[in-house]
């Protein structure tokens, strides 16, 4: 018996995730529990473990796809059941032991070239192939067209590539030049593929991109019945579209009811993914060609336009998530930045001197610590700015627990980590945490709750470079303090000029719940305690 196995939730309102990598090949045996892929959601990968016994029979979506919550991603022959007979050569799929038929066919792009040669491994013109095969391809001078894939769907593995290099690439690149490979011969598909009734793909519905930076149309509704006007099916019938893979809500008699302008609107929008899904294939062989960079890593796809030459990078995942957070607080919350300086002898002072005994400890102290100590102390004396603005009922929630958020870079874009209950920590507590949360973010390794629950978040762009910024609050918050460089600055005392270690301090707040005044008296209160960190012992 098969097992289909679907992409599950793997975090709070996740609609989509990213396949990063298959820890799997089709035929290799599994436990349950076993990892079999690590997916990137919009904050952290994680692995997907497999829910049965069994082997891998057919892995349907390929490394860099990003799939819908829901969708089968890999099926399994259960151990000690039948396995179900393989789709044959032409593509159709004899369906699963539950009698459940068979999903409309999506075929990968052909781009027409029409005479017959094509590389082992391809479908239409395209190679299948992990993103760390073609890194690897490019970095041993093979030429991925001409190596044979022997993993799902012809895929290519990083074992092949070596084999070729090994083996002699361009002898197999030349041969595969002159005529079809084994792959090519024996109808060898992607390993994205669906197959319908009759194991042909339907014109509606090409254009499922494998992940390479293909763009895939709508999904197909692939009911059983539909109902339309005589018109409707013409049109239908001209474009190439079956009506039964139209989306509609519209009913007639309790029956789905397609009208003849969805149908043009999905012609449009398939013949669209095509389009792109050809431009991806074209973008995707220029980059195949490319050198690796000077440190091994390979170099990044680019194009020559009229202006000059672009590189071109995904805007997926996190940077698209951190993307739409920003665009999202800055189109709802109206932002007020208000910038001060404390003067921090003391507080370098006391730091150096607890520094060893928090090394005894086992724990690195930096001015994190402070800074989340005072900022709490700040916000029990001003709650007004450790609020959340409740636009449905028109309340603004002012809370009385601190959960502080600590903004980290990482490779993937910028990452907030919460510190929960922060008012009920000590310092070293403190410090642990926020390093611990730090590394995990980093590796990626950080969980969904661990980023969510933030009442106020801290952003130290500081430890980059630079003074003063203007903070995009961390939306639904209503405030957010930026971190300047802590060093030594020309400051004015008694009338003469001296070297002094300051830190500059740049606060954001969504006007419609912060007043000005209320910004500037927080930041005063803030600046006492940075600037007399004793005061801190009475919190």
């Amino acid at each position: 018996m098969v097992r289909e196995f679907k992409l599950p939730d793997v975090g709070e309102g996740l609609t989509e995730a990213e396949i990063v990598s298959w820890l799997v090949e089709v035929g290799d045996a599994v436990t349950e529990d076993q990892p079999v892929a690590e997916v990137e959601t919009d904050k952290a990968v994680v692995e997907v473990p497999s829910p049965v016994n069994g082997t891998v029979r057919e892995i349907r979506a390929e490394e860099g796809e990003m799939v819908p919550v829901g969708e089968v991603i890999i099926t399994f022959d259960v151990e000690g059941e039948p396995a179900e007979p393989a789709a044959d050569e032409s593509g159709a799929d004899t369906g699963d032991a539950t009698g459940s038929e068979p999903e409309p066919a999506v075929a990968p792009v052909d781009e027409g070239g029409g005479d017959g040669e094509s590389a082992p491994a391809s479908r239409g013109g395209r190679t299948f192939a992990a993103p760390s095969a073609r890194r690897l391809a490019r970095e041993l001078g093979v030429d991925i067209a001409g190596v044979e894939g022997s993993g799902p769907g012809g895929r290519v593995t990083e074992s092949d590539v070596r084999a070729a290099a090994e083996g002699g690439a361009a002898d197999g690149a030349a041969e595969a030049e002159a005529e079809p490979g084994p792959a090519a011969e024996s109808g060898a598909r992607s390993a994205v593929r669906r197959v319908d009734e009759g194991g042909a793909g339907t014109a509606g519905s090409a254009g499922v991109g494998s992940g390479n930076g293909a763009t895939a149309g709508p999904e197909p509704a692939g009911r059983d019945r539909t109902l339309a006007a005589p018109a409707t099916r013409r049109i239908a019938a001209e474009a190439g579209v079956a009506l039964d893979d139209v989306p509609t809500e519209e009913t007639r008699d309790g029956e789905p009811f397609v009208t003849a302008e969805q149908v043009r609107g999905y012609a449009e929008a398939q013949r669209a993914a095509q389009e792109a899904d050809v431009e991806a294939v074209s973008a995707e062989a220029a980059g195949a060609e490319a050198p690796a960079g000077g440190d091994g890593t390979a170099a990044p796809e680019t194009e020559t336009t009229a202006e000059g030459e672009v590189e071109r990078r995904p805007y997926r995942g996190v940077r698209r998530t951190i993307g739409q957070a920003m665009e999202r607080s800055k189109y709802t919350a109206p932002h007020v930045s208000h910038h001060d300086t404390a003067v921090v002898d003391d507080l370098v002072e006391i730091r150096e001197r607890l520094k060893p005994r928090a090394e005894e400890r086992g724990t690195r102290l930096t001015y994190m610590p402070f800074v989340v100590k005072a900022v709490v102390a700040a916000l029990r004396q001003h709650p007004i700015l450790n609020s959340q603005l409740d636009e449905e009922n028109e309340e603004i929630l002012v809370k009385r627990y601190h959960n502080i958020g600590i903004a980290v870079a990482t490779d993937a874009g910028l990452m907030v980590p919460v510190v929960e209950n922060a008012d009920g920590k000590d310092m070293l507590a403190i410090g642990e945490e926020v390093n611990e949360l730090a590394s995990k973010a980093r590796d990626r390794s950080i969980s969904r709750e661990e980023m969510q629950g933030g009442t106020f978040t801290i952003t130290n762009f500081g430890a980059i470079g630079g003074e003063y910024a203007t903070p995009i609050v961390n939306y639904p918050e209503t405030a957010i303090l930026g971190l300047g460089a802590l060093e030594q600055r020309p400051v004015v005392e008694d009338g003469e000029v001296v070297a002094r270690y300051t830190l500059p301090l740049s606060l954001s707040i969504d006007h419609r719940v912060v007043d000005g005044a209320d910004a500037a008296s927080f930041a005063n209160t803030l600046v006492e305690y940075l600037e007399n960190p004793d005061l801190l012992l009475l919190e």
